[in-house]
């Protein structure tokens, strides 16, 4: 269970000061265009150095992935001690944590060991979450969390279907990570939660229906929690979403998710690139409130969009993809 801490304004004047000078080094998409146009990946490397990243000798994957891995640990860390209000770390911990239940449990259905898949970054380090599932005794993990770790072994153990064990895990994050922004005492976490839940439900729409896929299916993966409730999409057809999230910060998204929810409706990159930017719309709010914890919130998720456009930039240019494609890939910077 995470303490809880009432959240008081002036709790956050020294870190929302902090989070305004860390937020100059961000990833602004200026800082993107020069690594998208750089002469080589080498050089595109480099201007992560004006981002506060360590220099990279060598560009590659793994070099890459030890970089962010190390960036995202210093992070939580620095805001955890600085925030105190666990709840709201938790937020953005917990999907981590999430993600490595998926590999777990998937992995033991295959007998297999994946751990080199498992994520830091969540509520339970990754080594000792793996011990503890094979030895089954998850007790220092949350209820919730152990509750839907054992359905969905159960699940996929008896019907050997992974998106059933998917769905569980799914359901159980959404379920938690909403308690857990509830407890928070924040409102504006609510908020960025319900955003998170409505992106999440109207993506299972679009694909629901280009799979000729609804009813009983589509209420299965819809999580509840998000401004528009599960029975509201569920009853539509997938070229009436428009309608169902007019009105929301999805309302974009959801009259191009309209056009494309038929089989064989087209790519889905601009689409999921929509999803994702109603998401930051949402949290660049906090960019007018001078202290609390809107800002820290916001700088939190501003540093993991940017950790994906990183991997997306980098990994583009060493695959020599070119530099429209990358674009197209990119979501909203936060700055």
């Amino acid at each position: 269970m995470s303490k809880v801490k009432k959240l008081k304004e002036n709790d956050f004047l020294s870190i929302s000061a902090r989070v305004r000078v860390l937020e100059t080094r961000l990833l602004t998409a200026e800082r993107m265009e020069r690594m998208i146009d750089a002469k080589d990946v080498n050089d595109a490397a480099k201007v992560l150095g004006e981002c506060g990243y360590p220099d990279l000798p060598e560009v590659t994957n793994s070099a890459l992935d030890a970089m962010l891995a190390q960036a995202q640990a210093a992070l939580f860390e620095d805001m955890g001690r600085a925030v105190g209000n666990e709840a709201l770390m938790d937020v953005f911990r917990i999907k981590y944590d999430y993600h490595n239940a998926k590999t777990l449990v998937k992995a033991e259905a295959l007998k297999l060991n994946q751990d080199r898949l498992l994520l830091g970054g969540g509520r339970y380090a990754p080594a000792v979450l793996a011990e503890d599932f094979r030895r089954e005794d998850l007790r220092a993990c949350s209820p919730a969390f152990q509750k839907a770790v054992a359905h969905a072994r159960e699940v996929l153990g008896s019907s050997g279907d992974p998106q059933q064990a998917d769905f569980i895990l799914d359901r159980a994050y959404f379920q938690e990570l909403t308690g857990l922004a509830q407890a928070s005492g924040s409102k504006f976490l609510e908020g960025y939660v319900a955003a998170l839940i409505d992106g999440a439900n109207l993506r299972s729409a679009v694909r629901a229906a280009r799979l000729d896929k609804a009813g009983e299916f589509l209420r299965q993966v819809l999580a509840e929690g998000g401004t528009v409730s599960p029975e509201a999409i569920a009853r539509v057809k997938g070229s009436e979403l428009g309608k169902v999230f007019k009105g929301t910060g999805f309302a974009a998204a959801a009259e191009a998710g309209a056009a494309l929810a038929v089989p064989n409706g087209g790519p889905l990159t601009d689409f999921e690139r929509m999803c994702d930017d109603a998401v930051m719309a949402y949290l660049a709010k906090a960019r007018m409130i001078p202290f609390g914890e809107q800002p820290v919130a916001a700088y939190l998720y501003a540093r993991e969009a940017e950790a994906t456009a990183i991997r997306i930039i980098l990994t583009g240019r060493m695959a020599g993809i070119d530099g429209g494609t990358i674009r197209q890939r990119l979501r909203r910077a936060y700055c």
